[in-house]
């Protein structure tokens, strides 16, 4: 299969990446780095990164962010950073995609651990991953052609315990080998409307 993985530099896109790139073609994206770069927080980038990529059989997003911090001292515009920069990027990808992906293809989204197991400062990513989860959910029904879709809601993987200290106290640091084979069951299994969690 020919795979788009966005966010292919970070530790959960790496994470897809290797696991899939023994089986199929990965074409690596990032905002300045990979084989095509595109920034997704921008429709016509989007556009761009799909004429550029042609046709492919998958699409796997592994990007994402929001703000943390309280919600009693939390703007509105700080609440948006989650919807801007993690939710309507993934929309947008399934939404601009389906001229660009052939029957029986897939697309995988990302959410988290946040709107399942919330820590404080957490409820702009909580929202977010929140509202991916129920996208897929009702997207799923209406998915043309036979594609599917998925998400896959990992914890905080090993590698980024450093990146979040102080943040998921008591939480279950993941594999990336694990995360790996949720993305491989997304990409390369049957199922659609399916939340794949890691934890």
């Amino acid at each position: 299969m020919k795979v788009i993985v966005i966010g292919a530099n970070g530790a959960v896109g790496k994470a897809a990446v290797d696991e899939l790139s023994a089986r199929h073609e990965i074409i690596a994206v990032g905002r300045s780095s990979g084989d095509i770069q595109a920034d997704i927080e921008d429709v016509d980038s989007i556009r761009a990164m799909y004429r550029q990529a042609g046709k492919v059989d998958a699409v796997v997003s592994a990007v994402g962010h929001g703000h943390f911090g309280a919600v009693h001292e939390m703007t509105s515009e700080q609440f948006m950073k989650g919807i801007n920069h993690k939710l309507l990027p993934q929309v947008n990808l399934v939404l601009e995609g389906f001229d660009y992906i052939n029957d029986g293809g897939s697309f995988t989204l990302t959410s988290g651990v946040l709107n399942r197991d919330p820590i404080r400062g957490g409820s702009c990513a909580a929202a977010a991953n929140g509202a991916l989860d129920g996208f897929v959910l009702g997207a799923a029904v209406d998915m043309p052609r036979g594609i599917r879709i998925n998400a896959v809601s990992p914890e905080v993987l090993e590698v980024s315990r450093q990146k979040y200290d102080g943040f998921f106290h008591g939480h279950v640091h993941v594999s990336s080998a694990d995360v790996g084979l949720a993305y491989s069951k997304a990409v390369e299994g049957c199922l659609s409307g399916q939340v794949f969690i890691v934890d």
